[in-house]
């Protein structure tokens, strides 16, 4: 069993860190609020920590999973920032989702330290923290990626490594560019359905066996029919997400029209008050009312 310390415990992290103490590791947590850190101890047992360099000290594994650029580099590389307290030899996981440039920023810090870091987003929302089944998609060091994995596959389903530094941020843009076309598809063809006069029901029945078929459509179909968006992947982190989607393509040349669209219609909808909203919340601009 290994030492670990996991930062950040929002509805991502605050599961994830459950899995890796369920599988009998050695956690200390640390939160910006220091409240959901002494609920986690009281929930899964284990220690919580004032700062992230306290959490890190002497750990074997070190994971974040914050919100964006400024946090991950302030969780890292701060005044009180995990890299200045972790050991040689120790791996830094972060499973934020941030710039492929913060990414291979922290590779570089941590190879001056004589640690690894590895960038390792998630995929697989709220539920798949909880059930421990994300994907995670890494970049990094292979002799990194593969001491970490074992620990890493407590909380997920499918872990592939993708290359290097940066290149498993990179991959969950790619996911996050399909996400946002497939949640736009599927609000039109539920909003055109619903104007034809179609049962849902049975449309949802019948399409979701066939090409058309995804994700989206199987857990997020019905609730987008009953207006139900008050759970899941919020729209404002969407929003940060595609910002960074379509800052990595004006770097490498990539055209990105059907995104840049839809990241339009997710600030449309947060400038509406809807920005805690799940991202199936995109079907309430076509709606009449």
């Amino acid at each position: 069993m290994a030492k670990v310390a996991f930062l950040g415990l929002g509805v991502m992290g605050f599961p994830m860190a459950g899995h890796i103490a369920a599988a009998g590791h050695e956690v200390t947590v640390y939160n910006r609020t220091a409240s959901k850190a002494k609920n986690w101890v009281e929930k899964h047992g284990g220690t919580m920590a004032a700062t992230p360099a306290l959490a890190a000290a002497g750990a074997d594994f070190v994971f974040a999973c914050v919100g964006d650029d400024p946090d991950a580099l302030a969780v890292a590389l701060g005044d009180e920032g995990a890299f200045g307290a972790m050991r040689e030899g120790a791996v830094y996981i972060d499973n934020s989702t941030v710039s492929a440039d913060v990414a291979r920023q922290l590779d570089a810090a941590a190879r001056a330290h004589n640690f690894a870091s590895l960038d390792a987003p998630v995929s697989g929302g709220q539920a798949g923290a909880e059930n421990g089944k994300l994907t995670v998609m890494i970049g990094g060091d292979d002799d990194a990626f593969s001491l970490a994995l074992p620990v890493i596959e407590c909380y997920s389903a499918r872990v592939v490594h993708m290359g290097g530094a940066g290149k498993g941020q990179q991959a969950k843009m790619a996911n996050q560019i399909c996400i946002a076309g497939l949640v736009q598809g599927l609000s039109e063809a539920l909003n055109f359905a619903t104007e034809a006069g179609l049962d849902t029901d049975k449309l949802l029945e019948a399409i979701s066996g066939g090409a058309a078929q995804s994700w989206q459509m199987v857990n997020r179909g019905h609730t987008m029919v009953a207006n139900e968006f008050d759970f899941g992947f919020a729209v404002d982190w969407m929003r940060k997400d595609l910002r960074i989607c379509l800052a990595e393509a004006a770097q490498n040349g990539a055209p990105l029209p059907v995104t840049k669209i839809v990241a339009g219609y997710y600030d449309e909808l947060s400038a509406d008050g809807y920005g805690r909203n799940d991202t199936s919340s995109l079907i309430r601009r076509l709606r009449k009312s």
